[in-house]
């Protein structure tokens, strides 16, 4: 039988958690599906990314209602992903938020990533009907902005290109927590089709030297104590240089796409095979890895066709 493109064969539904990861702090996470972040402020809340569809996002209302009945006024997207992004019009947010790079992607390319992981991911686009849109912000920052739920202090910022060129982080100083969005994972696969896995490790290295006592990871569970959030750290950074440093070796020598799957197979299989969405991200860590170890800076526009046309390559269809 052949293999199942992307998480095409992954219906199934998976287990919740809401889990505190800091006073008035909390991480919805869901087995390896993305992560919503949730911060409580004085009179209003923060979410951190806003899930695949207003169906999904729903299901983080309902938990963000069993901790809190205060309005959410503010919606930060870490990135243009739409697994991440086109749940926003459920929340009523008065504020999104994103960096000015993010906002330049959904220009450039928010449309193809939709109709891509529109096909990638069936069982998180149940529902997709209720999605108005794209999803726009309406303030952008380029390296850093603050804003006050209150008196409780929300840092956004920009730490340099990893899972995409245009990543954020939020950074709650009273608690030394951090939401990282997909930067960091926690025994998820890191998707890199369209990072930058040469800046990704020093991208890391940067919310390392918070010294954080609880990270909420773009995929996987919370990570509340520092031995964890290190823990974290060194396997995301294991991951993203397992992936890129093969395929650096076959293009040095003229290889081909194929060799350098098979190359980062050899590398990464061994350490990482069990991990969540591991075979969904594998071609598209390939492709992005093939092409930044030849020169190419800045991702290639993934669509639904050329996403096929990579797995027929792949495959030797």
């Amino acid at each position: 039988m052949a293999k199942a493109f992307a998480s095409q064969g992954d219906m199934e539904e998976k287990k919740i958690s809401f889990t505190q990861v800091g006073e008035g702090l909390y991480a919805f996470t869901a087995e390896g599906d993305p992560n919503t972040g949730v911060i409580i402020g004085d009179d209003s809340v923060m979410i951190v990314e806003a899930q695949a569809t207003p169906r999904l996002a729903r299901k983080v209302i309902e938990c963000v209602r069993s901790v809190t009945d205060k309005p959410i006024s503010h919606l930060v997207l870490t990135h243009y992903h739409a697994v991440r992004v086109l749940g926003a019009s459920a929340y009523g947010a008065r504020e999104v938020i994103m960096t000015d790079t993010t906002r330049a992607q959904v220009v450039e390319r928010g449309q193809e990533d939709w109709d891509s992981e529109f096909g990638r991911f069936p069982r998180l686009f149940q529902g997709h009907e209720e999605i108005p849109g794209l999803t726009w912000p309406t303030t952008t920052f380029n390296d850093k902005m603050t804003v006050y739920l209150g008196s409780r202090k929300v840092e956004i910022m920009h730490l340099g290109r990893a899972h995409t060129a245009g990543d954020a982080v939020i950074y709650v100083p009273d608690q030394n927590v951090m939401f990282t969005g997909d930067i960091v994972e926690y025994h998820s696969a890191c998707y890199c089709g369209d990072g930058h896995l040469a800046d990704w490790p020093a991208t890391l290295d940067a919310i390392r030297a918070y010294d954080l006592d609880a990270i909420a990871p773009g995929r996987g569970d919370a990570l509340v104590g520092r031995e964890m959030v290190n823990a974290a750290l060194d396997n995301t950074a294991d991951f993203v240089t397992s992936t890129f440093k093969p395929a650096l070796k076959v293009a040095a020598r003229g290889g081909t796409l194929k060799e350098t799957w098979d190359a980062i197979r050899a590398e990464c299989d061994p350490k990482f095979a069990d991990y969540a969405i591991y075979e969904h991200c594998l071609p598209f860590n390939v492709g992005r890895a093939y092409d930044e170890a030849r020169g190419i800076d800045t991702p290639r526009i993934w669509t639904a066709e050329r996403d096929q046309q990579m797995w027929n390559d792949l495959q030797g269809d």
